[in-house]
């Protein structure tokens, strides 16, 4: 599918903001209750984002802990922690929760949200398996080294050159040949696959099963998710939210592009199979009191891809299955992805599928506020035509108070998140609230922030990560010296700590 050209620039919407008093009366900042025994104190939610702090082992650092700090703050109903690996492999600056050595950091994280919000926040933390995606090679590398040579490809050459014998030529021949090959030649004796990894970096997928642990997923992945929720929940995080949306794993697992024949793809019923055993073995593991949610796709946005139809029929599916809420997202694909730099991977918010998850202001004529609510409003209806009861979740382009309120009087969701405006100004749910909403500082919705998540550098927002006097020792900077990690505090007027100095 190729990536739309969007061309009209959208406002900001116009922002009315409620008295302390409306507020209070407000359906965002009203209680939920999630799962068997948790009640949120309002239905307002951080959902997770990825902000490049921790160590390159997996751990928690000081940074991440003042990253989860800053949001607490602000104290929203729901604060969910970035997608946490449950292998104990190496995967960069990335949390992990793969083995009980990571336990420790992350319950002095939990100790940190619940200090910094006052015990108001309820803390999930997002768990994801994802597999190998590798970094556009250079070609001098991928030929040289990393293309198999096989018959298949000495047969293609022969053929393509009108040579037989090139059926016999030594590997270091055909390496040779290849480097310095014009482009016709390599498009036509490589694989679609080889191209692929020579264009882009290679990139597994989940029905490449004559990879053994790849076929051996169905088998591996139910118990270390099940691990890693019992670790999330000794660290004391309130529930953990399975990862199955995006580009990763199980979201590939549900994808209508998973032929597997084992069972696990194909139709929808063994599509569903892998992610409704990983959420019966997280149950399992935890128990029926702790919170177990699901964030997963309203709709891929790829060509032959899962759509609304198909996320309607998985809802009422892990609905049934008693998961505690659904968190519906958009697109964000590999498959429609833009080519990366040599010596970059490729990043699944480039294309058409990555633009639906996180929209801009240059948008098409829809525009880019509340953009995936209808998927979230068409889920929640059919589990409730379905007799069932859990909370969904809906994001997407969360601008202003009125579109949070009327998502919620209308039905279309249970709960309102915002991940950009939230980043803009972590303090924006409770100057709400509290009746400052005239002191909120509005997203402008251009995606700085996820630019910066592409190129793996710690996350900030350009509409305060510049605001700092150099040598101030109470901001800590990014490691590019320029830029402040967290934004200013905030304090209500006449408040102890109103005005204090940014840190």
């Amino acid at each position: 599918m190729n990536s739309p050209v969007y061309r009209v620039r959208h406002p900001l919407p116009p922002a009315h903001w409620p008295t302390r008093e409306d507020a209070a009366r407000a359906r965002w900042f009203s209680p939920i209750r999630i799962g068997r025994q948790l009640t949120a104190a309002e239905r307002t939610w951080v959902p997770a984002m990825v902000p490049w702090r921790a160590t390159d082992d997996g751990f928690v650092t000081p940074e991440v802990l003042a990253w989860y700090a800053r949001f607490a703050e602000g104290q929203p109903g729901v604060l969910v922690v970035e997608a946490t690996g449950i292998r104990d492999v190496a995967s960069g600056p990335l949390l992990r929760i793969g083995d009980d050595r990571f336990i420790p950091g992350l319950q002095t994280l939990v100790e940190t949200v619940r200090e910094r919000s006052r015990g108001r926040t309820r803390l999930f933390i997002q768990i994801l398996d994802f597999v190998t995606v590798r970094r556009r090679p250079e070609p001098e590398r991928f030929f040289g080294r990393y293309l198999e040579i096989t018959d298949s490809l000495r047969a293609q050459l022969a053929l393509w050159l009108d040579d037989r014998r090139w059926r016999d030529r030594s590997e270091s021949d055909v390496r040779e040949f290849l480097l310095g090959a014009d482009r016709v030649t390599i498009e036509t004796v490589l694989t679609d696959r080889e191209l692929e990894a020579l264009d882009y970096g290679y990139r597994e997928r989940v029905w490449d099963v004559h990879l053994p642990h790849i076929r051996d997923l169905p088998r591996v992945l139910p118990g270390l998710f099940a691990e890693a929720a019992r670790r999330a929940r000794e660290a004391g995080f309130d529930g953990v939210e399975l990862h199955y949306a995006h580009a990763y794993t199980m979201a590939s697992f549900l994808s209508r592009l998973n032929a597997r024949t084992d069972g696990y793809g194909g139709s929808r019923e063994h599509r569903v199979r892998l992610p409704l055993e990983v959420l019966a073995a997280v149950r399992a593991r935890v128990g029926d009191d702790y919170v177990v949610g699901t964030r997963y796709l309203g709709d891929e946005v790829i060509e032959d891809g899962s759509d609304l139809d198909d996320a309607i029929w998985f809802g009422v599916r892990f609905a049934a299955a008693s998961v505690d809420y659904l968190s519906v997202s958009k697109g964000g694909r590999f498959e429609d992805a833009k080519q990366p730099k040599i010596g970059e991977a490729v990043y699944p918010y480039t294309g058409a599928s990555g633009y639906e998850c996180m929209p801009t202001v240059l948008s098409d004529a829809r525009g880019p506020f509340g953009r995936n609510v209808p998927l979230a409003a068409a889920i929640r209806g059919a589990i409730r035509d379905a007799g069932l009861e859990t909370p969904v979740v809906t994001s997407g382009g969360i601008a202003t108070f009125d579109q949070a309120e009327g998502i919620l009087e209308r039905g279309e969701a249970d709960c309102v998140a915002a991940a950009r405006q939230t980043l803009a100004d972590p303090d924006w749910f409770r100057k709400i609230r509290l009746g400052y909403g005239e002191l909120v500082r509005r997203c402008e919705f251009t995606n700085y922030c996820e630019g910066l998540d592409q190129r793996h550098k710690q996350v900030t927002c350009k509409l305060w990560d510049r605001k700092f006097e150099p040598g101030d020792p109470a901001v800590r900077l990014a490691n590019d010296g320029r830029r402040r990690l967290s934004a200013p505090p905030w304090s209500p007027p006449g408040e102890a700590g109103a005005g204090a100095p940014a840190g």
